[in-house]
């Protein structure tokens, strides 16, 4: 072999080259849509079998690429295979496909562990674990109202007074109305596939994803023997549904000019910065986020995100099974968690189960560029967009009763105290205000004693009741 000038110097300037550290992950937060379900028209919704089998998959993507010993993406000091349930926090909205989905998903991610199949009580019995070690993972309830996802789309379901008149006012818009004219005739023309499900005065765009939802389960269900016109919904009119109900849930899930309208995705950002900031604080002990949700707050995240900047795709309703994830990863040397200068956050996202070799695409956030955005920069940005606190979601919905209540008479005594400024004459207003009320007193009191005399009245002590429960105001997922 002949050794070249040239290839000695290739050699000495790969010999010289800086060595590049791996990537680490710190860790994650998956969001994920239901799978298969029953048609919500129909009432009584359920996860299907293969609804099920769409999360566990789904689920199991996440174990191989976080969790299995050997992944280039494990999050460094994740357990396995045995859950740490401190390092791992999920949640679902109190909802029969929502729960069963995240419970599903969660056996992808953790699957049954034969080291934890068994153990040997101080008597010397031998006890196996049910269903071969499978693993319990406390699965949370987030709040919601009373709507399930056995509704139709309601904003009000997150009980936000301005988001429900925000999403309103869509209807009467020049978009929805032309939409509604333009579109007429082509629901009209769906009504023998409809078979009965829909009144002649609901076939028309105001019902669009309600109807899209009917016949999209039909087609995946159904046989021609049950559905006699399978075969005309056909891609390009299953296409055209898929369209305008999209266009129909977006416009109501997002608006930029109303910020409000998308109070879902604005807690769910609230939710997400919170979770990763945890991991950064907590020196890496929290480790993986997983939370369970509707489309509807994909779109209204989507779009708080800028993501439609990216793809126009974040502006359609997502399939079932869906999935998004922010991963929190640094180039930094050695272990554990590094300056939060070191720390970068990643965006994937996947349309649908995850099977065979799919993998989420990286898509930039916030109109960037770049694929990856850093902490400060990331933390920054969502800051102003989140939902951060009850308060903050009381303000922004102009609620005042439940939880509201008390933010409203703290808002509204520091309105009063704020107006204090100086008048004429040296006085000021809260010192005024003090005099005026101690007069006032003094007359009220005045007339109640003449009342009492004149009127024969007398003041009987009554027992003091127990203070009343409020209910909570909820922020819900519209499904």
């Amino acid at each position: 072999m002949r050794y070249s000038l040239q290839s000695g110097l290739i050699l000495a300037a790969c010999i010289a080259a800086p060595v590049v550290d791996a990537e680490r992950v710190l860790g994650a937060y998956l969001y994920s849509r239901h799978g298969d379900r029953t048609a919500k028209v129909l009432g009584n919704t359920q996860l299907t079998d293969l609804g099920y089998h769409e999360v566990f998959s789904s689920g199991s993507f996440y174990h191989d690429r976080y969790i299995a010993a050997g992944s280039d993406e494990q999050i460094e000091g994740i357990s396995e295979p045995i859950v740490n349930p401190n390092q791992i926090s999920a949640s679902a909205p109190d909802d029969a496909v929502l729960q069963n989905s995240a419970t599903g998903f969660l056996q992808g991610v953790y699957p049954p562990a034969l080291k934890a199949a068994s153990q040997t009580l101080g008597n010397g019995t031998f006890i196996q674990s049910p269903l071969d070690g499978y693993q319990i993972i406390q699965l949370q309830t987030t709040d919601t109202s009373q709507d399930s996802e056995s509704s139709a789309w309601l904003q009000g379901s997150s009980d936000c007074s301005k988001a429900t008149v925000s999403s309103n006012n869509y209807y009467l818009s020049d978009s929805y109305m032309s939409m509604l004219a333009s579109t007429k005739d082509f629901y009209t023309s769906l009504s023998p596939m409809l078979n009965g499900a829909f009144g002649a005065d609901q076939m028309s765009f105001k019902n669009a994803y309600t109807i899209f939802d009917y016949l999209n389960v039909g087609y995946i269900h159904n046989s021609t023997k049950t559905f006699p016109l399978r075969d005309n919904l056909t891609t390009e009119l299953y296409g055209q549904l898929l369209q305008l109900a999209s266009n129909q849930q977006y416009n109501l899930a997002f608006n930029e000019s109303d910020p409000v309208r998308a109070i879902d995705g604005a807690v769910l950002a609230g939710e997400i910065l919170s979770q990763l900031n945890k991991t950064i604080t907590s020196d890496g002990k929290t480790k993986l986020g997983v939370q369970f949700g509707s489309y509807g707050t994909f779109m209204s995240f989507f779009g708080l995100m800028q993501l439609p900047v990216a793809s126009v795709n974040f502006t359609g309703i997502c399939d079932y099974a869906s999935t998004f994830v922010l991963e929190l990863v640094t180039n930094a040397t050695g272990s554990g968690i590094p300056s939060t200068d070191d720390i970068s956050v990643r965006f994937m996202f996947h349309n649908g189960t995850i099977t065979g070799s799919d993998e989420p695409t990286v898509y930039p956030l916030f109109g960037q560029r770049n694929d990856l955005i850093s902490w400060d920069d990331f933390k920054t940005q969502t800051e102003k967009i989140a939902i951060l606190s009850d308060d903050q979601w009381c303000n922004q919905c102009g609620n005042t009763g439940g939880k509201c209540a008390s933010s409203a008479s703290t808002s509204s005594t520091s309105d009063s105290t704020g107006s204090s400024s100086s008048g004429s004459g040296g006085m000021s207003r809260a010192v005024a205000g003090v005099i005026g009320a101690m007069v006032t007193l003094a007359v009220i009191l005045g007339l109640e004693a003449l009342f009492f005399l004149v009127g024969g009245f007398r003041i009987a002590k009554r027992r003091k009741s127990g203070p009343e429960m409020s209910s909570s105001a909820a922020v819900a997922e519209d499904k």
